[in-house]
């Protein structure tokens, strides 16, 4: 999916019948009766070759308040923020309304892409409002029929340079992760830049602090904060340069427990949060002191694990704690027994409020970014698998002996590994975390995911699989394999 497109309009002019037409399925309710849809609803949509994630929104209401029809307006206005592209539909039957006018503006000042269409523009009914659209000021409209699928391939040919804008963005951002090597290349990480900045990406609960900390980190209010939780709707990006090092930080929404997550919105803001993850090479999870090690805390972190970015613990909030030194004990305990597979990664403690302990997290995170691109030599971890084995050879499961013979690295962003192995299959996972453990102590890599791959070395034996024949009277004359040798 490269780009997100959301369906906006008043109620009742055809945006659940686009909706429903865009994925192929009949997803959305439809009816006459305006105001049907009250929610917000994704769907994955295919247009021609286009593959993109399509939203359709509650119908456009003037109230402000906290009615159902105010919150209706809220949540389709964030949704509106948050797209890439936004679809403005007007019912060409009905013409523009003072409505539609007051919503051309708000469109403008919320999205850089809007693409205007008249809806029901079939035949002549809809004539008048398809001219009558221009005077919105939001470029040409196209003509629409969602009921009919006409006026498709005209969205296909607006939406396709906007695609490859918006892949062209996604590329740009996305950091370089699984990066082949070889015994050429040379050892050390990558060196961030101003066109390349190092990606950091703040996650945690709700009300831990992480806008507070960007402001800190940035020496300017630029996010809003509060004390209450769940300001921070959308993955917001600031650039800096912090002691030196030019960063991009995404900040996200708290991420809160599936179960307890009720608003569609937030349901939004966390899929932004996971998918600010992917675009990170360094991770921070940021804890609340007060409640450390929820969890939801731990499943951010493995989360960050699996996606094989480099992590570091911060526990904000430290000015408020009285017995400091009991309280980093016990911190550091939990964390050994609740995060084994991070396991030596960075944690430090900071106050986002006060600025104290800002030196070391950036200090933390410039080694775990060099643990993260970590590169050893072949001829090192060849000679480190033999003391391994050594020190503990690998079980013989079914009394079938397992035999490592060679192990190189073949990626960085995170270091990944493959063993040559016979049997691949059979070897435990036990000795795997084994040999994983091994590395982490023995190459300085604590907290980094590193990926290990066994493959089978592939049996040198050519008869293996030929079949045994007789030997002929021939065969024993001439005395070849098989048959008697000849006197």
């Amino acid at each position: 999916m490269t780009f997100t497109l959301a369906i906006v309009g008043r109620p009742n002019v055809g945006k659940s019948t686009l909706f429903n037409r865009l994925v192929g399925k009949k997803l959305a309710l439809v009816d006459d009766q305006p105001g049907v849809t009250r929610d917000l609803r994704e769907g994955e949509a295919r247009l021609g070759n286009l593959r993109f994630t399509v939203i359709d929104s509650a119908g456009l209401e003037e109230a402000t308040d906290d009615s159902l029809q105010g919150r209706m307006r809220r949540l389709t206005e964030r949704a509106v923020e948050m797209a890439d592209v936004c679809l403005f539909l007007v019912d060409a039957r009905v013409g523009i309304t003072p409505s539609d006018q007051v919503f051309a503006e708000i469109l403008r000042k919320k999205n850089a892409h809007v693409i205007l269409a008249a809806n029901k523009a079939e035949g002549r009914a809809g004539e008048a409002g398809l001219l009558e659209a221009y005077s919105l000021g939001l470029g040409e409209p196209l003509r629409l029929s969602a009921e009919h699928g006409e006026g498709m391939d005209e969205l296909y040919h607006v939406l396709l340079p906007l695609a490859d804008l918006f892949e062209e963005r996604a590329a740009a951002d996305a950091p370089e992760t699984d990066v082949d090597v070889g015994e050429e290349d040379e050892d050390g990480p990558r060196i961030p830049t101003h066109d390349k900045p190092l990606q950091i990406c703040v996650v945690g609960r709700p009300n831990a602090g992480k806008s507070t900390l960007i402001n800190k980190i940035i020496g300017e209010e630029r996010l809003l904060t509060g004390p209450e939780a769940g300001i921070t709707r959308d993955a917001i990006s600031v650039q800096t340069d912090w002691d030196g090092v030019p960063m991009r930080i995404f900040d996200t929404a708290g991420m809160r427990r599936k179960g307890k997550i009720h608003e569609k919105l937030e349901k939004l803001s966390v899929s932004d949060g996971l998918r600010a993850v992917k675009f990170a090479e360094v991770v921070i999870v940021l804890l609340d002191v007060e409640i450390p090690f929820e969890q939801q805390d731990l499943r951010i972190a493995d989360l960050a694990e699996r996606e094989g970015r480099a992590v570091v613990i911060a526990v904000n909030k430290w000015d408020l704690e009285d017995e400091k030194q009991e309280k980093l004990k016990d911190l550091r305990e939990k964390f050994e027994r609740l995060l084994p597979q991070l396991r030596g990664a960075p944690m430090v403690t900071v106050s986002a409020k006060t600025g104290r302990g800002l030196d070391r997290l950036h200090a933390a995170i410039l080694k775990a970014h060099d643990v993260w691109n970590r590169r050893v030599s072949t001829a090192a971890l060849n000679r480190w698998l033999i003391g391994m084995l050594e020190q503990h050879p690998p079980p013989a499961p079914q009394g079938r002996r397992i035999k490592m013979r060679y192990m190189t690295q073949v990626k960085t962003r995170p270091p990944a590994f493959v063993v040559m192995t016979s049997h691949p299959e059979s070897v435990p996972e036990s000795y795997s975390r084994y040999l994983v453990n091994g590395l982490r102590a023995d190459f300085d890599m604590p907290g980094t995911p590193i990926r290990m791959t066994l493959r089978d070395q592939g049996d040198k034996n050519p008869y293996k699989d030929r079949k045994k024949k007789r030997p002929t009277a021939l065969d024993k004359h001439l005395g070849k394999p098989g048959g008697k040798p000849r006197r």
